[in-house]
């Protein structure tokens, strides 16, 4: 029956699930440019636009502050600036200032609807850059103006100054300057197809700006209430309000009202709220996007960089090559499965190296930058407070325990260029404060840590070693360049100096909301166990060989299933042994002895055809993809260990993709064997087990398979793999 009104619904739906379905592959596509493009279009793609939606709406609350006061003060005889009288600027000056505040705010806007994905990339960027380049340009004009101009000079340069406003309307100029060339460096990658003209930002990046913005609107609203209550200038209010949210309180301003001390629990409190919200969304950029991008390429580097010094010698070339049709053996008389394992190996080795020089790197390239605000910070101070004759040491101190956020306020900062630097510097200096933490905790503390644990082995945390095992294992360890912690994770102590106890369930790693649904698959993996195996018992008792072997099968997929299922997201990330992988990848249809999907690992891979990132077994739900397999190298950029993609969430991902197949597999078998006994005129379901007795499963010996990988897959719940100890199918086949 056809049915007008279902046509449209359908038609939509089809719609959906292909784009859907481009959307993945994009993703999947932009995966595998995380490890093949070179970085910088890593940055012009997703760094600069969130860099941009940073600084751009704090640009504009800069302007704020240049447009509220006016730009020169007149000093009176024995004075100093910070007791100067105003002298009125031009009404022209004005409005420009208004005019380039306006413009700013159309563009921070534009980029925000942008990122939000309610306006499109080729028509809100041009509003962006532009807006941000002219609101530049009419400020350096007003500043040169207010500089230079003879009508605006006052007549002896003792006696002017300017405010803190004009250092506000330079900084503003700056930073205006700076987003709109980084946007056009975006555009520009956009244009030549290294990315797509959208951003493809995580939820917490693209509320950055919005979070920026609401952080600036709410310390420059505490700002004008607090200036009203206690007789402030505006901009003293927000060189107050930053930092007291900041919290560092230097104390030279302080509320004296009573109204205004009551208003303080709640500003203070909602604003170290916020503040903590746009730190977060930055991390989340920094440690989590950029650590990820910063390892992917080291990783492609020194592999291609492996991989190139193994062409260059015949000896190396045999160790990545598959052995050809005939060939037994290596010329160093490995197999191919050995060969294999030696390639696995290299991997893990170039991985761990990797990873090693990603966090050490990281932490040089976050303690340059924290460096570099101290210190530089200090020489800005040093020359603004020269009124105040500080001397440099004296600057390194007061921006060093500004930084910590320490703030005894025996330092203070008290010119109007020292006051405006000093807001902006502090909102630079604790985001990076905090990522500098961060990168030490994967190093140096984590070194303090394991050697605080093994020094405590010969006090109060006794091992089963003894003493000198642990010196010879430390000197040992201290030799490659490594303290090792003996102790299991379970073992390690809690907070800085191990791992924080994070409500989680015993051994799993998993945040106890999660418990309950974990509880519930396992046991419906159980239900599900227990009936295959049922009926694997059932099939033997009648003969069915072949049945027996299938239901055998799907029990020992269900069973690698649930024992995969809680090592997703553990910390750190689950690494599976050589003998673990060769019994996963043979329950999912490839053996590690054959060579028939082995290839020699490219130096560079090409993806122009499509993702190619983890592409080592087929997907076999995928109906463009059933029947093809990849051909793959453990040091290829198909390899299961290459990607984002956590080891066990692969293996897991694509044993149930194989358990579903071949449960439709049996279930299309059962539908022909029915239809079939139908046309004869038997009653379908009587004989229906014995329909698939003429079936072949090709390849199915899993005990083979068992002894082939050399590795356990035992029942007990310590989950043991990789002991190279050879297991009977009755003993992986045994219930709980």
């Amino acid at each position: 029956m056809n049915d007008p009104g279902l046509d449209k619904p359908i038609s939509d739906d089809a719609k959906n699930l292909e784009k859907q379905k481009e959307e993945e592959n994009d993703d999947e596509m932009e995966d595998d440019q995380t490890y093949m493009d070179p970085s910088r279009w890593w940055f012009a793609s997703t760094a600069f636009p969130l860099l941009a939606g940073t600084f751009g709406p704090i640009a504009s609350a800069f302007n704020i502050c240049a447009l509220v006061q006016h730009w020169r003060v007149s000093i009176p005889p024995g004075g100093t600036e910070e007791h100067g009288i105003d002298v009125p600027d031009p009404s022209w000056l004005i409005a420009i200032n208004a005019v380039s505040l306006v413009i700013a705010v159309i563009a921070n806007m534009s980029l925000l609807f942008n990122m939000a994905r309610r306006l499109s990339f080729s028509v809100a960027q041009p509003i962006t850059i532009a807006g941000w380049y002219i609101s530049s340009f009419l400020l350096i004009g007003l500043l040169a103006a207010a500089s230079h101009s003879p009508s605006m000079e006052l007549t002896a340069a003792e006696d002017r100054a300017f405010t803190q406003a004009f250092y506000y309307a330079i900084m503003a100029a700056g930073l205006y300057i700076i987003v709109a060339s980084l946007m056009v460096i975006t555009v520009y990658g956009a244009y030549k197809g290294h990315y797509a003209r959208e951003f493809k930002l995580t939820m917490s990046q693209r509320t950055l700006m919005l979070q920026t913005i609401s952080y600036l609107v709410y310390l420059e609203c505490g700002a004008a209430v607090f200036a009203y209550i206690e007789g402030w200038m505006f901009v003293d209010g927000v060189y107050w309000a930053n930092y007291t949210l900041l919290t560092i309180g230097l104390g030279d301003y302080s509320p004296s009202t009573h109204l205004g001390r009551s208003l303080l629990f709640p500003f203070a409190i909602g604003g170290i709220i916020i503040l903590g919200l746009v730190i977060g969304s930055i991390r989340s950029l920094v440690l989590e996007r950029g650590k990820k991008k910063l390892g992917a390429r080291m990783i492609e580097k020194k592999r291609q960089a492996y991989l190139k010094k193994m062409q260059r010698k015949k000896q190396g070339r045999a160790k990545i090559t598959p052995l050809s049709n005939g060939q037994e053996t290596t010329p160093e008389g490995k197999t191919e499965k050995e060969r294999r394992e030696e390639e696995f190996n290299m991997m893990r080795s170039i991985q761990d190296e990797a990873m090693s020089r990603r966090r050490w790197t990281a932490l040089a390239i976050s303690a340059t930058a924290w460096l570099f605000l101290w210190l530089v910070g200090a020489m800005v101070f040093w020359k603004a407070e020269k009124n105040q004759q500080w001397s440099y040491f004296g600057a390194v101190y007061f921006a060093y325990v500004s930084l910590l956020t320490i703030g005894y306020g025996d330092f203070t900062p008290e010119s109007n260029s020292g006051k405006a630097f000093y807001v902006f510097w502090a909102l630079l200096a604790i985001p990076t404060l905090t990522i500098l933490i961060s990168n030490m905790g994967d190093t140096v503390v984590k070194m303090i840590r394991d050697l605080t644990l093994w020094l405590g082995e010969f006090t109060v945390l006794p091992g089963e070693g003894g003493t000198k095992d642990r010196i010879r294992k430390g000197a040992r360890n201290v030799k490659e360049g490594i303290l090792k912690n003996s102790n299991s994770p379970e073992e390690e102590a809690p907070g800085i100096l191990g791992e924080a106890d994070h409500d989680t369930e015993k051994g799993e790693g998993r945040p106890k909301h999660k418990a309950e649904t974990a509880e519930a698959n396992d046991e419906l993996a159980g239900s599900f166990e227990n009936a295959e195996m049922q009926e694997a018992d059932d099939d033997a008792a009648r003969g069915d060989d072949i049945g027996k072997d299938i239901h055998l099968y799907h029990y020992l997929l269900v069973k690698e299933i649930r024992k995969v299922m809680p090592e997703i997201g553990q910390t750190p990330p689950k690494k599976y042994s050589y003998h673990e992988w060769a019994w996963f990848l043979r329950l999912m249809g490839e053996d590690e002895n054959s060579t028939k999907f082995h290839r020699k690992a490219p130096v560079e891979e090409a993806i122009s055809d499509g993702p190619q990132l983890q592409k080592a077994v087929t997907d076999v739900n995928d109906e463009d993809e059933v029947g093809k397999q990849n051909q793959w190298s453990w040091l290829g950029a198909r390899s299961p260990l290459m990607g984002d993609t956590e080891e066990a969430e692969w293996v897991l991902e694509r044993l149930s993709m194989t358990l579903e197949r071949e449960l439709k597999k049996q279930r299309d078998q059962q539908k022909g064997a029915d239809t079939e006994m139908k046309k004869e005129g038997l009653q379908p379901g009587k004989d229906g087990r014995d329909s698939d007795k003429d079936t072949k499963r090709e390849d199915l010996d899993i005990d083979a398979a068992a002894k082939d990988s050399g590795e356990t897959s035992s029942t007990s719940s310590s989950h043991t793999y990789g002991t190279n100890e050879p297991h009977t199918l009755e003993a992986r086949q045994a219930p709980k």
